[in-house]
């Protein structure tokens, strides 16, 4: 994972298209709208290469989550395809039907290029981790898990947070008590329906 050049911030406004975009897509799939309004979204910031995530979220449980952690075309292209995946191909769920789009809450984020943390052991590790600040990457041989700054909410202790992303890549909970395994963050600028 290399660090190329900064990335531009997304303003407030072209959040709120991305978000009318990921709507738009999701609701022309299932044939509620003819086709997908691109006005507005050649903005300079939006057509920079950057991995995105799309949350689906229905009350507040969660209904699919599906992103990239490394830029795969633009942020336009990257949400439209991300919110098809996490609405139609996350293997958690079913696929999303028309009925339940009218009760589903969208949430944007957009990476920063994530960097290497160096750490000495797993003090260290969770010393240097920042709650709600952080996603968290972790990566060991072909096993690969991350967790966006969001989830810190949901488990805001540093070893919870390890243990559920250790179990999330395969791997037994405590291994970063006992091994140095590759450990890589990243910051998001999360963009979030209002809610319904």
């Amino acid at each position: 994972m290399n660090s190329p050049a900064k990335k531009q911030p997304v303003g407030l406004s072209q959040g709120r298209r991305l978000l009318e975009l990921a709507r738009a897509t999701l609701e022309h799939r299932l044939g509620i709208l003819a086709e997908v309004d691109r006005h507005g979204l050649d903005d300079e910031s939006l057509q920079q290469p950057c991995g995105t995530f799309v949350t689906l979220k229905i009350n507040d449980g969660l209904r699919g989550c599906i992103g990239n952690l490394e830029a795969d075309g633009s942020i336009v292209d990257s949400v439209e395809h991300n919110a098809l995946h996490a609405a139609f191909h996350d293997h958690r769920f079913q696929p999303l039907t028309a009925e339940e789009l009218e009760r589903v809450d969208i949430d944007i984020s957009i990476l920063s290029t994530p960097e290497r943390l160096k750490y000495l052991d797993y003090a260290d590790l969770k010393a240097r981790l920042r709650p709600l600040v952080d996603g968290v990457i972790l990566r060991h041989g072909g096993k690969r898990a991350t967790f966006l700054p969001q989830v810190w909410s949901q488990l805001p202790e540093a070893d919870s947070f390890l243990e559920h992303l250790c179990l999330k890549a395969g791997l037994p909970a405590a291994v970063l008590q006992r091994e140095h395994l590759d450990i890589f963050t990243y910051q998001v600028q999360s963009f979030k329906e209002n809610k319904r």
